[in-house]
Order: C-alpha cells, then sequence, then structure tokens
C-alpha cells in the first residue's frame, strides 16, 4: 500500500505544501470526481464542469503556501469549487448551454439507469419524477442549490457548508429551510406519489 493513500488530506496538503508533488496527485487523484461531479450538478455541463474542477484544483496548489489546516481539507476544497461554480453561474446568467438532464455524465456513465424491475409506464413515470425534481432544484437561487447539492448530495454537515458557502451555520440552515420549503411547494403531490 503506498504510504501517501494511508495519509490523510492535511497531511496530505501539508506535504503539498513543502513541496511534494506527488501528494498533490494523490488529492487530485481522491476529490477529482466529486468535485467534477459537484460542480456538474451546478452547472449542468460537462465540460464547464472539467474545467472549472482543474481551475478549482489549480487553485488549490496556488495557494498551497498559505494552507493551515484550521478547517477539514474537503470543506476548504468545496469553498473553492462552490465560489468557483458560483462566479460561472453568474457571469453566465444569459448563456445557457446545459446539457439534457439525461446526457452523459462527466464520467462517461449515463445520468439515469433505468432499473430493470419497474414495468416501462414505471420506469417512464419514474424518470418524470426525477426530472421535474432536478429542474426544481436548478430553479433555486444559486447559493440555496449549492446548499442543497452540498446538503443531499455530497452529505457535507451544516459546518463544512457554512465554510463553502463563506457563512454562518444559522445561516446554512435558513437557506436549506428556505429551499426544501421551496421545493415541497413546487413539488407538491409529486414527492408523496413517487
Amino acid at each position: 500500500m503506498n504510504v501517501a493513500y494511508a495519509l490523510n488530506d492535511a497531511d496530505l496538503m501539508l506535504a503539498v505544501k513543502a513541496g511534494d508533488c506527488d501528494s498533490f496527485e494523490h488529492l487530485l487523484a481522491r476529490h477529482r470526481g466529486p468535485i467534477v461531479h459537484f460542480i456538474y450538478r451546478m452547472v449542468l455541463n460537462g465540460d464547464i464542469a472539467e474545467e472549472l474542477a482543474q481551475e478549482v484544483f489549480l487553485r488549490v496548489y496556488q495557494s498551497r503556501e498559505r494552507y493551515t489546516p484550521d478547517a477539514k481539507f474537503t470543506t476548504w476544497l468545496y469553498r473553492i469549487a462552490t465560489n468557483r461554480a458560483l462566479n460561472w453561474l453568474r457571469d453566465n446568467k444569459r448563456h445557457n448551454d446545459n446539457e439534457r438532464i439525461d446526457a452523459i455524465s462527466p464520467d462517461g456513465m449515463r445520468r439515469q439507469i433505468a432499473d430493470p424491475s419497474l414495468s416501462a409506464e414505471r420506469r417512464a413515470l419514474r424518470q418524470e419524477t426525477l426530472e421535474r425534481i432536478r429542474s426544481a432544484v436548478m430553479q433555486l437561487p444559486d447559493r440555496q442549490r449549492a446548499a442543497v447539492l452540498m446538503h443531499k448530495y455530497d452529505e457535507l454537515d451544516y459546518q463544512q457548508i457554512s465554510v463553502a458557502l463563506e457563512c454562518s451555520p444559522q445561516a446554512v440552515k435558513s437557506l436549506l429551510f428556505r429551499a426544501y420549503t421551496a421545493l415541497r411547494e413546487s413539488l407538491e403531490g409529486i414527492v408523496t406519489a413517487a
């Protein structure tokens, strides 16, 4: 077993800070996939997600001298990724070059794989339900959407999300409350039926 893989993220980043480029490669291998997927769920474009993820890791490398293990590495990483995705969304509001929701994801897999145990009618209903849920999430304001994606898909806690969004944990609770309330209202009837 490679010693670098046994190290935690903070230790790897401290090694990067000390000049160990191999440790950066290990961090990249460990976190590239989740970061690309997180950004993809924000921007719904695989090429843009890949590009923004490269920028995120470039910023991590450029910030290596200033890194301190005050917060969990992934929290710091998601803060950079969130800021980059939110900036891109803000700068490209009018540019709607999003992929179809059922397009091939950045890892080459189809977004949704049909469950063979379901009938064709149930699969179609399930796909329609998932599409409506994704659409409702995409209609949320950017910061609410980022909070929901980090909370539900990436399973970050309130403290980690607050660091990523640069706000208090109470503000995260408020963002999530408003987001989930809006989602319940826009999906009324669909969630209980699914």
